[in-house]
């Protein structure tokens, strides 16, 4: 597809500028195929995954078309968690930043409703609602939708998985039928195309297709772990990647709090995010990780639906997904803004054949990689705690220090030791060799399917939908 620059669209100077401000200069699939239609006042409809650049799709138009001297409810963007509710309200404040005049408002459960009337009553021109809160207003008469232009569904699918069909169609049947629809979604169910049919009118469709679902600069791994090896492999890679900034997806909340739990124990800054959670829990935790104050987050599927932090350096994938569509969910926490992210999944003997899916799913190599072994641990922690010597002994005054190891080698039970055995006996507290195991992992599947995993080009005749793994969802 010819490359898209948003110095090359017909848009504003005040978004162009505000487009650079997030360093941004060429459009993603999804934005170069949806900003001209939606821009025309055509109704689109478009299936892309998370982390493809949705929310500029849609708001790079819609603040476009914004009319800056009406006081009253010209966009409505409805998600369906709280979080996409902030990320999408923070997104397109950025697209703001140069135009003044347009207010944006966040309506979501859990925040206070009088505060939220408040911010009503200064008129904004734009709302970001869930659809639960958004009814509690419009039942109150604080929220009014009769001069509404711009509706947009992000997240469709997820919002009827959610049970909010219900109230999507009163929201839809009490907005303005001469009004301008976009919705998006990762999947086309049938609940999304009743959806369509009936309240969209002749609407441009765009497709990501699978080939440009997984980010190029993502490079992907898998390795054979048996569960109860799973933890350590963990800590090893990411020991051995030195990442600051990394997510893990478990398929449980139980999994979240247990791993979470054993991380914490073994030394890392570690922070589980699930929905049991309370929402005042789930705030400190983002704001935690998002801060650099937690190195690792480990999360459900849910949980992290709409999180969007672009230093993630790296994501593992703890229990493979049940829905394909979620590993490239998951694996699109990293490699933003077209920085290089890995991604690694752990895979036991019954997940070959769904990693096999995913493959052919995503028509990406995901490549087999060894278990780091123990050695390549102690080298990597003795040279963290050299590189700290080295800092300490380039800052402090050692004197003192010094005179006191002197003295202490010139007893008579230190004559047969050097000073080298001293330093040696030292570093053995900070990297005690106990403390790596060597993990005997025989691969068995990786030979064994290599032709299968590794070549998903080749399957050309078969379509990716048609994978077990795929028409598994469709079937709930």
């Amino acid at each position: 597809m010819e490359k898209v620059l948003f110095e090359n669209l017909e848009i504003s100077k005040e978004i162009k500028r505000a487009i650079r401000d997030m360093g941004f200069e060429e459009a993603t699939p999804v934005q170069a195929q949806s900003i001209g239609p939606i821009m025309e006042g055509r109704d689109v409809v478009a299936q892309a995954p998370t982390g493809t650049g949705k929310t500029c799709a849609f708001g790079i138009p819609l603040i476009e078309g914004i009319d800056l001297e009406r006081r009253n409810v010209q966009a409505l963007i409805l998600c369906p968690t709280r979080e996409l509710v902030v990320q999408t309200t923070d997104e397109l404040m950025k697209l703001t930043k140069y135009k003044h005049s347009i207010r944006i408002v966040p309506i979501y459960g859990g925040q206070n409703m009088d505060r939220q009337i408040m911010a009503l009553k200064r008129k904004p021109q734009i709302i970001v609602a869930t659809p639960g809160r958004l009814m509690d207003h419009m039942r109150r008469h604080t929220i009014r939708l009769e001069h509404l232009e711009y509706m947009v569904l992000d997240e469709a699918d997820e919002m009827l998985n959610m049970g909010f069909r219900e109230d999507i169609d009163k929201i839809l049947e009490s907005v303005p039928e001469e009004r301008q629809t976009v919705l998006f979604s990762a999947t086309m169910s049938r609940g999304i195309l009743e959806i369509m049919k009936k309240y969209l009118t002749d609407p441009v469709k765009v497709q990501i297709t699978k080939t440009q679902i997984t980010v190029p600069s993502i490079r992907q791994y898998y390795l054979e772990v048996s569960q109860e090896n799973k933890i350590d492999v963990l800590a090893r890679l990411i020991d051995v990647g030195n990442f600051k900034l990394s997510m893990a997806f478990c398929n449980t909340k139980r999994q979240v709090d247990e791993l979470t739990q054993e991380m914490i124990a073994r030394g890392y800054q570690a922070a589980g995010l699930h929905g049991d959670m309370k929402q005042i829990q789930r705030d400190r935790v983002m704001k935690a990780f998002k801060a650099g104050e937690t190195e690792i987050l480990i999360a459900t599927d849910v949980a992290a639906r709409g999180l969007d932090i672009e230093d993630v350096e790296a994501v593992f994938n703890f229990d493979l997904p049940e829905d394909l569509e979620y590993y490239v969910h998951r694996i699109g926490r990293t490699g933003r803004a077209n920085r290089e992210g890995v991604a690694y999944s752990f895979v036991g003997r019954r997940d070959m054949y769904k990693l096999r899916d995913i493959m052919n799913y995503t028509r990406a190599k995901i490549k087999y990689k060894k278990i780091p072994k123990a050695e390549d641990i102690a080298q990597i922690r003795t040279k963290q705690v050299m590189d700290e010597i080295l800092k300490t002994m380039e800052k402090e005054n050692l004197d003192r220090y010094a005179r006191a190891i002197q003295k202490y080698m010139s007893q008579e039970e230190f004559e047969n030791y050097t000073i080298l055995d001293v330093a040696a006996a030292f570093l053995s507290r900070e990297v005690p060799a106990e403390s790596f195991r060597e993990i005997e992992e025989r691969p068995r599947f990786a030979e064994k399917f290599k032709q299968k995993i590794i070549a998903p080009d080749k399957k050309r005749g078969r379509k990716p939908e048609d994978k077990k793994g795929h028409s598994k969802r469709r079937r709930r």
